[in-house]
């Protein structure tokens, strides 16, 4: 109850509570712009929060990235232009919403979710960070290859109806994923002597050509239609939400678990959290019309669940062990022990007001993103009231800026309009891109990793079967893997004709 007082007295502090509000808003902006991810965000705020008390410099960056990642969705919604990789999972479900003229049910299904994503992720956090960061510990690179492989095989229920099509567009989403240096010895692969091409073809602008540019494409080659006039407006965001989410409780709850897990583990982060989090979702509405109104609202429900509560999760192995979970909180750790607190289980013992007083602020920075964030929706949403025909070069503009503000060439607005050609001929052939972008973020996981764990076992390959979580998590893959191929073959089964 000491502890309790005392973190109370800290948050309720004047200078806090201004830090976390300003943090809020900025965190909002810089996720909304296509290209300046939560992480870029974080890393601006370095410089600022050096000259910080230690829990409003830890404050002021778990606020922001939790803005950022968040506000990711509202391009993907408003422009289909996903302000993070994460939000590429759903983007194409929240706009299709928004071209329903539901854009309100979109970026609200897609706000309340995050808001209790992360709130389920901060209790976690709060109650269970020691066991769930044990458990993290266990994992080698091993265990993180067929984790990586599992995502992969996502690509089979978030491929369509087609899964030679679907697994087409994962082999190309995968080399495209082995452009640059190798992993392991440096060596450059496929780059043809182009210096640009050596650290890879960047995930932004890749995601800014498949998603935006090739959806501005297919707007310009449509006739004058309606598809060419100005979208309804946004709607009520908040309008109906309270019922929405206990409907589909089952889907934040599984969101938010799969999110917390996936986030606990190093490396892991929010994208594979999205994507498996969306295929489990969707892989449990088998047998009904995926284009269907409330299936697109479950599987951006769980992914946008998933998507937040990775950030809380990964958390949990940085105070406890001093692990960084993901890039955002590598920083988080530097800046900790800048200021003087050592993450690491003594810190409980040494620092425990500073400790929950950061876990407090996961609390309030998610409450505080309902209100922020129905103002930035709204203020985004005046983007529906343009026509078209003023609103397509605008997106052009954002989509240009964002590839090279990440990568700072103009290498890769060349990039953004190759890949956008891509999109637009997979799209206009039915081959769906979503694998693709699966296998461009998890390719180079499971590369590295194999690579490892090939080098620590000396050629081995029954490393990967020498160990109880190495073997569970093998077994529920190729599983996957097996029930993925019965399950067609039913499907053939009952659509064969029947000679009588």
């Amino acid at each position: 109850m000491v502890i309790l007082t005392d973190v109370l007295g800290v948050l309720l502090d004047v200078h806090l509570l201004l830090v976390i509000v300003a943090s809020a808003i900025y965190g909002l902006v810089l996720g909304a712009i296509p290209g300046l991810t939560a992480l870029m965000a974080t890393a601006l705020l370095v410089p600022v929060v050096m000259f910080m008390e230690p829990v409003p410099a830890i404050a002021a960056i778990i606020t922001s990235s939790a803005m950022a990642i968040f506000a990711g969705d509202i391009p993907g919604a408003l422009m289909r232009m996903p302000g993070t990789p994460a939000s590429a999972a759903y983007t194409d479900d929240a706009y299709s919403l928004t071209r329903e003229g539901k854009a309100g049910l979109s970026l609200g299904a897609g706000l309340f979710s995050s808001v209790l994503g992360g709130l389920l992720s901060a209790l976690v956090l709060t109650l269970a960070a020691p066991n769930l960061a044990e458990l993290a510990l266990q994992f080698s690179s091993v265990e993180y290859f067929w984790l990586a492989v599992l995502g992969l095989s996502c690509a089979t229920f978030v491929g369509g109806s087609s899964l030679l099509k679907g697994v087409a567009a994962l082999l190309f989403g995968l080399g495209l994923s082995t452009i640059g240096m190798d992993p392991v010895s440096g060596t450059p692969r496929f780059t043809f002597g182009v210096t640009n091409l050596l650290g890879g073809l960047g995930l932004i602008p890749l995601l800014i050509g498949v998603f935006a540019i090739s959806e501005l494409l297919r707007t310009v080659t449509l006739p004058p239609t309606d598809e060419r006039r100005a979208q309804p407006a946004v709607g009520s965001v908040s309008a109906g939400m309270g019922r929405l989410m206990w409907r589909h409780r089952r889907e934040v709850l599984r969101g938010s678990t799969l999110g917390t897990l996936v986030g606990a583990l190093p490396g892991a982060g929010a994208d594979i959290a999205a994507w498996i989090s969306y295929a489990v979702t969707r892989r449990s509405q088998k047998g009904k019309d995926p284009n269907a109104l409330d299936q697109k609202v479950e599987r951006l429900i769980s992914a946008g669940a998933a998507n937040n509560a990775s950030l809380g999760g990964a958390y949990i192995p940085a105070t406890v062990f001093g692990i960084p979970g993901d890039a955002i909180t590598a920083i988080v750790i530097s800046v900790m022990f800048l200021k003087g607190l050592n993450p690491g289980p003594t810190i409980f013992l040494n620092n425990p007001t500073a400790i929950y007083s950061i876990f407090a602020i996961f609390f309030v920075a998610n409450l505080l993103m309902i209100p922020l964030g129905i103002l930035c929706i709204r203020t985004f949403g005046l983007i529906l009231k343009v026509p078209r025909t003023y609103l397509t070069p605008i997106i052009l503009l954002f989509c240009i800026v964002g590839a090279f503000s990440v990568e700072n060439t103009l290498f890769a607005v060349g990039i953004i309009a190759i890949v956008g050609l891509l999109g637009y001929f997979m799209e206009a052939n039915d081959i769906p891109v979503a694998p693709a972008v699966l296998g461009l973020i998890l390719g180079p996981v499971i590369e590295q990793t194999f690579m490892t764990s090939m080098l620590k076992s000396g050629g081995d390959v029954s490393v990967f079967f020498d160990r109880p979580l190495a073997i569970a998590l093998a077994v529920v893959t190729l599983g996957s893997w097996a029930l993925a191929g019965a399950l067609k073959l039913v499907d053939a089964a009952k659509a064969r004709p029947v000679l009588t």
